[in-house]
């Protein structure tokens, strides 16, 4: 078996479309979990409003795609709006049970049959981002070396999706060493005193989901324009727990946690794929041991393993801080 093929591989998905989607995700859920406190459980939702708010304009309606855009950034604004005033006032375990029933929720009507005309229900929406591509200034052909070589337009996704994690981070950044970010950090230690002080502790909060619901939704957006397909079945609660996972393997409440943790989190899951896959068949794992069809399930479960371990000797993560996940959820 080919160990620096396993490296290669995993390597290559450390700046993967994927990579990019889930470190857009992990960094809203950082604004809602590391620097606010919240307990959002639908992330996933977030996602789904981005990739088919950008879908149903320009496949269904025939839209532009600066339309879908802004039709998906306005629609988890809207959510974040649901989901927020009947909850925010009550105890944070009330965010964590309704944003994931909504997620759930949002997933089955989108795939639903009489939802079909417009969303595509259980085939979804196909062949609506050639807008994004047709912009692209890179020249076709293959661009790098070995297995570190992209396509014209993957390598433009790949630019423009990690200029925006570059943008949002830079945001984030800049938030937390405002005033309104050091409210946002008093909120997440005691709320109580913070409201004692005079602070719109339900107004910050609700800022605080709607700017953390939009960067999940540009999320969303990157994967569906990396598929060029948009299924609900893509947005399942899995996806929600996936940017948790990046953003305690990177450190909650750090600015960069969220980018460093979705790496990680892909180079982890695509080296447990590859090296699985080498060595059944490469006969180092005996085909009635370990099927090729049930890679996808064991890698899970040794991604899940190792979380576990990383929460039992390290919970603050890579670059965290064991305090932030101590929360006050009153």
């Amino acid at each position: 078996m080919n160990i620096g093929a396993v490296f290669a591989d995993a390597a290559r998905a450390a700046l993967d479309p994927f990579a990019i989607a889930y470190a857009l995700a992990a960094i809203g859920l950082n604004l809602h979990f590391g620097f606010t406190g919240l307990l959002n459980f639908g992330q996933a939702g977030f996602m789904l409003i981005g990739a088919y708010g950008l879908a149903i304009t320009v496949s269904t309606f025939g839209g532009p795609m600066w339309l879908g855009i802004l039709v998906a950034l306005l629609g988890s604004v809207l959510l974040s709006l649901i989901l927020g005033l009947p909850t925010l006032r009550l105890r944070a375990d009330y965010l964590a049970i309704v944003t994931i029933a909504a997620a759930e929720i949002l997933r089955i009507v989108f795939r639903s049959g009489w939802a079909a005309p417009v969303t595509g229900g259980a085939f979804g929406l196909q062949r609506f981002a050639n807008p994004f591509y047709a912009l692209n200034p890179i020249p076709d052909g293959r661009y790098g070396v070995a297995n570190w070589a992209y396509s014209e337009r993957t390598l433009w996704l790949m630019v423009v999706g990690w200029s925006l994690v570059g943008l949002m981070v830079l945001l984030v950044w800049a938030l937390m060493r405002s005033p309104w970010g050091r409210v946002l950090l008093a909120i997440r230690e005691d709320e109580d005193a913070a409201r004692s002080l005079g602070k719109n502790v339900y107004g910050y909060k609700m800022q605080s989901l709607v700017l953390g619901g939009l960067i999940g939704s540009l999320g969303g957006i990157v994967l569906a324009v990396n598929q060029q397909a948009v299924n609900p079945d893509t947005y399942q609660a899995i996806v929600t727990f996936f940017a948790y996972t990046a953003l305690i393997l990177g450190g909650t409440g750090r600015v960069f946690g969220p980018v460093i943790g979705a790496i990680m989190f892909q180079v982890v899951l695509s080296g447990f794929d590859s090296f699985l896959r080498r060595a059944i068949a490469g006969g180092v794992i005996p085909a009635d041991v370990l099927a090729t069809q049930e890679v996808g399930i064991v890698r899970f479960i040794l991604v899940g393993l190792g979380l576990m371990l990383l929460m039992i000797f390290r919970p603050q993560g890579m670059f965290g801080n064991r305090e932030e996940l101590l929360l006050d959820a009153r």
